[in-house]
């Protein structure tokens, strides 16, 4: 069975930083790319951030660009996301998913193959 497990989200001032973590059961990690989605209230969901299977490729969305660091470790089946100066703007719950094909700008709009349950991030004062 299949799971990608989201946690590290929760309340934080503005310019803070928060680290998200997804761990992934039941699949072959180091073949898939990862990827980050984010969905705030009342929008559609939005890609973030993706890492191909080795993490020597990354990607970021124009409005994360110089704040938030994605990295994976392939011997823990792990996927993060590093927050920094983060902006009421980027309040959301944010999924992780395994992604098909590489990462690139257009990754996002392809199906992913398994998601997670997601984790609420707020960014308030």
């Amino acid at each position: 069975q299949v799971q990608l497990m989201e946690s590290g989200g929760g309340l934080v001032q503005p310019g803070g930083s928060l680290r998200l973590s997804c761990a992934a059961d039941g699949i072959t990690f180091n073949q898939y790319t990862m990827g980050w989605f984010r969905q705030a209230p009342g929008k559609e969901r939005e890609g973030v951030s993706c890492i191909n299977y080795s993490g020597a490729t990354v990607h970021y969305i124009d409005s994360v660009k110089g704040r938030f660091t994605i990295s994976r470790d392939n011997g823990r089946n792990v996927v993060y996301l590093q927050m920094d100066n983060v902006k009421p703007e980027d309040t959301a719950i944010y999924y992780c998913a395994a992604m098909r094909g590489i990462c690139y700008s257009g990754a996002y709009s392809n199906p992913s193959d398994w998601w997670g349950q997601g984790t609420q991030v707020t960014v308030s004062s």
